[in-house]
């Protein structure tokens, strides 16, 4: 598909997550979650730290910090509403680092809605 989404969504990335990149509320935990892995797969620092909870979000992210590594595939696994404002996300990542081999990342993730707005709070990585 021409222009395709990063996250694998199998939508455009003008009808998937550029709208959430320039300011558009995510409707769920599973769309942020999919739009801040478009984020890193383009290299969008200042969204990723917008859609990262205050309490466990690190001081600074910059373009420097996202170089290295090509992400190539997002798979959803699971998406589940734990109650109104806080939500589960299991997906499988797929990169490259440098010249290395392709490699996997399995992330179970934990979302919270605070003021109408979905935020990534942590992962625990299997």
């Amino acid at each position: 598909m021409k222009n395709a989404c990063p996250c694998y969504s199998g939508k455009t990335y003008t009808d998937c997550c550029q709208p959430l990149h320039n300011g558009l509320t995510a409707p769920d935990a599973e769309r942020l979650m999919r739009s801040r892995y478009s984020a890193y797969a383009l290299k969008l620092p200042d969204y990723i730290l917008h859609t990262w909870h205050a309490d466990t979000r690190p001081a600074n992210l910059t373009q420097e910090d996202l170089k290295g590594i090509k992400w190539l595939k997002l798979q959803v696994l699971s998406h589940t509403q734990v109650d109104t404002d806080n939500a589960l996300v299991k997906f499988v990542a797929t990169f490259q680092s440098g010249q290395q081999k392709k490699e996997q990342l399995t992330e179970h993730s934990r979302f919270s809605r605070e003021s109408g707005q979905w935020l990534y709070i942590d992962g625990q990585v299997d």
